[in-house]
């Protein structure tokens, strides 16, 4: 393990998680330097099989969750496995589970009685639905959570039906909102001692993507339906065609509009004052959008995005992953970068979504570790014996390569 000197340095997470959204709140903490135990089935992480692609033993879904941890193997359904669960939450600040709530207590891992045991613990629950509620006993996944949080429903092209957002959405959104959860209740438990129970549901954090939405819902907007993108609050704020591929085009208030008249070139309306405002050019959007097209039509894309820019319009190319990779402003800044896998395979990692002054967000990398490589050491280290280790080992409660 890599020694990383993050502002979380002194905290030590036991990670009994799956999947990708938990994955992403450990992974988070250890890229801000906590040291992570990942705690696995002693088959392994399902998401280490979710492939092809794979690179190296791993897929490549499972590299972009898992850096910066330490792997242990247990079979938390036996009771020797749990045992030893329960003696590295001794060495721990932050417990997190993502176990459907209502099979936490038969699990032997009721956050109540966690926190019962070791009151300075941070437990994180991390379900589809939540604690509590009249739907807490159901699975969730991140297709559910945006279907039912009304993200599907306002995506999609005009006049089509609803999709999902093609990527693990409310798994991110809701590793993140755990992860900053977490930290906010560290700064408590490190004044106080005391911990802390965080139920943290993937719904409501694909809900909080709709705030504004339902908002204006609930004070009398229609229903908005599936648009392709052209039904934001501000107008306009859509992609649009040129001659050769798609661009985005923002005009995000009443100056840019009228930059964007003037570089556009675009036609002097008769009551072209009723466009001076957002509420006037959302009311004759229709009009406004097929100028804009017309005007943007005519030309290639990068001589549309460099009058755009140059006007100080925000404009911007609409990229296929391929031009992301590519892109020279992230790999500049650090945001994209070449890994390499613990076999020695090269892949392309996506670093941290911030900045810090004080370390590089790059520094102290891991690469996702082998499965059950930390078994030995980690339960040695949280008090358990040879002999104790050997059992578990030989009883197949614990694995270790």
């Amino acid at each position: 393990m890599t020694e990383h000197t993050g502002p979380l340095g002194n905290v030590r997470v036991l990670d009994l998680a799956s999947s990708y959204a938990a994955p992403t709140t450990s992974m988070y903490l250890a890229d801000m330097g906590a040291d992570v135990v990942k705690v696995e089935p002693v088959r392994g992480d399902d998401a280490r099989g979710w492939g092809p692609p794979f690179i190296g033993e791993d897929a490549a879904w499972y590299l972009t969750a898992n850096r910066r941890k330490r792997s242990v193997c247990l079979d938390i359904r036996t009771s020797a496995g749990l045992d030893a669960v329960y003696a590295l939450m001794g060495n721990a600040d932050v417990v997190l589970l993502n176990i459907v709530p209502t099979k936490l207590a038969a699990a032997g891992l009721d956050p109540r009685e966690i926190r019962t045991r070791f009151p300075q613990l941070v437990v994180c629950v991390m379900s589809g639905y939540g604690m509590d509620g009249p739907d807490a006993g159901l699975p969730g996944y991140d297709l559910i959570a945006q279907a039912r949080s009304g993200i599907m429903s306002v995506t999609g092209a005009a006049g089509g039906s609803p999709q999902r957002v093609s990527a693990p959405l409310s798994d991110v959104a809701a590793g993140t909102v755990a992860a900053f959860a977490i930290a906010s209740a560290l700064v408590r438990q490190q004044a106080t001692g005391e911990g802390e129970i965080i139920d943290i549901a993937l719904l409501e954090a694909d809900l909080a993507f709709m705030r504004p939405r339902i908002t204006c819902v609930a004070a009398g907007d229609p229903v908005p339906q599936p648009s392709g993108g052209g039904d934001s609050v501000v107008a306009i704020y859509q992609p649009f065609e040129t001659k050769d591929d798609p661009i985005v085009v923002a005009i995000g208030n009443d100056r840019h509009w009228e930059r964007a008249r003037k570089a556009l070139d675009l036609p002097d309306w008769t009551g072209a004052d009723d466009l001076a405002t957002n509420a006037g050019r959302r009311h004759r959007r229709p009009e406004v959008v097929a100028a804009v097209q017309d005007a943007i039509a005519v030309m290639m894309r990068a001589d549309a995005l460099e009058l755009l820019n140059d006007a100080g319009i925000p404009a911007a190319p609409i990229f296929s992953l391929a031009d992301v990779i590519d892109d020279d402003h992230l790999r500049s800044r650090g945001a994209l970068v070449e890994r390499r896998t613990r076999t020695g395979e090269a892949y392309v990692d996506v670093a941290p979504p911030w900045k810090l002054a004080s370390v590089d967000r790059n520094d102290g990398f891991s690469a996702p570790a082998e499965k059950g490589a930390h078994t030995r050491d980690a339960l040695q280290a949280a008090g358990l014996s040879t002999e104790t280790i050997d059992r578990l080992l030989t009883e197949g409660a614990a694995w270790a390569p």
